[in-house]
Order: C-alpha cells, then structure tokens, then sequence
C-alpha cells in the first residue's frame, strides 16, 4: 500500500506573513492560527522555527487585536457604558465583588418547649394512626 507524497515548500512570503498576522489580530493560536492561516500546525510550527518573522507576524496581530478591543471597550466606558467600565476594572485593575454573605440568626431555643412541641407532635401523630 503505497501513501500519495505531495512535498509543500514553506515560505515565508508575504500573503503567508499576512495571512498569520490576520488570524491572530482575530485572537486565534496554535492549531487554530494556522488552519486559518492556510497551513497544517505542523507546517507553521516549522515555519517559525525556520523564520522568526512569522512567530512577529503572529505576535503583532494579537497585539493590534487587543488593542483595538480595548480601545472599543475603552470609549465605551468613557461614554458612560458603567458595565464596560466594571469589566475594564475587574480584568485590567484585580478589582473583585465581595463574595462573603452575612447571615444573622437570633432566636433562643428552650430545650424544654422543643420537648413540648415534640411530645404534641407525637401526640398527635398517635390521633391520626388508623386502629
């Protein structure tokens, strides 16, 4: 049983840099990157091993990715959008709701009522017994 071969040159090339750079500023790694990008993971794994420049290429779009979203959170927040300015808060600043819940009970307990209601309970579950 014989396997088709089919030898793909890597190249760095611009459409291919362009590509990787595009998929990143989407927010995509990995695998995922390079699907995106036109290659298998393996062939992008090479690709930055062989070139710098692409592991660049995918550092500069997530770069630019995440600047643009934080820009867009950003104005949000300074137009007055009070949930986007709670999420910058939370994720840029460590700021965190309070998590702890106060409970106050104060109610005595009188050990001889609570045998008092038991014994009517008992009582009156022996009224009801079919005979």
């Amino acid at each position: 049983m014989s396997l088709p071969l089919s030898i793909r040159t890597l190249k760095a090339t611009e459409s291919r840099l362009q590509s990787v750079y595009e998929a990143a500023r989407l927010g995509l790694h990995g695998e995922t990157l390079a699907l995106a990008a036109g290659m298998l993971p393996q062939e992008y794994l090479t690709l930055c091993n062989f070139d710098p420049v692409v592991g660049m290429a995918a550092l500069k779009g997530k770069a630019d990715g995440e600047r643009e979203m934080a820009e867009i959170l950003h104005n949000a927040a300074r137009n007055g959008d009070a949930k986007a300015a709670l999420e910058i808060l939370k994720h840029q600043h460590g700021w965190v709701a309070k998590q702890a819940i106060t409970v106050e009970v104060n109610q005595r307990i009188s050990i001889t009522q609570a045998l008092e209601q038991a014994e009517m309970r008992v009582i009156n579950a022996i009224d009801y017994l079919p005979t």
